[in-house]
């Protein structure tokens, strides 16, 4: 797969020597890291997040099956119609070992793992879910938009102790035509029964990020990253 440089961005007035943070922002499918620029700059105000790094990379393009083979940015292959019945798991081992890297980086600019948080929106918070849950070091916390929990019945089995206490912030459109909000339920409570604290938060919205939603998130990354 070919990636490409993932977007950066920092608080114009931050001192780059002073950054000791790092959030990784997974797009949707057929989106790129551009999709949210607007509400990564938006919580760079000088007075929220200072010395925060916002990492948005870029899934690598694919044929995705559901789309008629249709070739877009994709963190993996969807099959069928959701609710999601066979899945990709191959390519999504293929992008969780991707973030690692990304993480990787993060750690070896000086951003200590549990300063990192790893967010996502609609496939790319499914991916942030699943690398997270799987890391072996403590990692700050986890963002999952409009999203679900793939590969669930591996959870137990390849969770990570490490992350057992990771702070989850999970949240969805109570008008949600692509990923319904059932089906979000459905992972939370897997999450839950599972022992993972999760902050549920609903919206009245469709598949997409309101300004309520960016309050609340601007919140729990100031909790997280205090």
């Amino acid at each position: 797969m070919t990636y490409k440089t993932p977007l950066e961005l920092t608080n114009h007035n931050t001192d780059l020597t002073k950054i000791n943070a790092s959030v990784i922002w997974l797009h949707g499918l057929g989106a790129d890291g551009y999709d949210f620029e607007p509400v990564a700059k938006q919580l760079l105000k000088p007075d929220a997040l200072p010395n925060v790094r916002f990492i948005l990379p870029h899934a690598p393009d694919m044929a995705v099956t559901r789309n008629n083979g249709y070739v877009m940015p994709a963190w993996y292959d969807i099959y069928g119609v959701i609710p999601v019945r066979e899945e990709d798991e191959a390519g999504i081992k293929m992008s969780q070992a991707y973030i690692d890297a990304l993480i990787q980086a993060e750690i070896s600019r000086g951003i200590s793992s549990d300063r990192i948080v790893l967010a996502g929106f609609s496939q790319g918070g499914a991916i942030a879910l699943h690398t997270a849950l799987r890391y072996p070091h403590k990692l700050a916390g986890i963002l999952a938009l409009s999203t679900y929990l793939p590969l669930h019945a591996k959870l137990n089995a390849e969770a990570h102790t490490a992350n057992k206490n990771i702070p989850i912030f999970m949240a969805h459109g109570i008008f949600d035509d692509v990923i319904s909000l059932e089906m979000s339920k459905v992972s939370r409570d897997l999450l839950q029964n599972s022992g993972f604290s999760v902050n549920w938060y609903e919206y009245r919205m469709a598949h997409s990020v309101c300004a309520e939603e960016i309050i609340d998130i601007e919140s729990f990354l100031k909790q997280v990253l205090s």
